[in-house]
């Protein structure tokens, strides 16, 4: 399912997508988390839902960096330097309203 491409990142297969940081993700994209950071975080992401393979839309980002996902009805802020260290890759990004 996955391969190491030259640059030693591993991308999707099937979208050929290759993971990128979470703060680089804009406000409506549908994103699948590639990795969390290990450590004292871990467990807390895992009690939270946010795992690999895990589905979650960027719902909105804050002044300073701080990011707003929502997966199913729950919010979750991540601060700017711990989104750097998550890798995602874009499932779909969803149209804005252009009212």
């Amino acid at each position: 399912m996955f391969e190491f491409n030259r640059y030693d990142i591993m991308t999707d297969k099937k979208s050929r997508k290759k993971p990128v940081s979470m703060s680089e993700t804009k406000v409506g994209q549908l994103l699948k988390i590639h990795s969390v950071p290990g450590g004292d975080y871990y467990p807390q992401f895992v009690r939270l839902g946010i795992h690999e393979g895990q589905r979650v839309k960027c719902l909105e980002r804050l002044p300073g960096g701080t990011i707003v996902l929502q997966k199913n009805r729950q919010q979750i802020a991540i601060g700017h330097t711990l989104a750097r260290s998550i890798l995602v890759t874009v499932i779909d990004e969803v149209p804005h309203d252009t009212r």
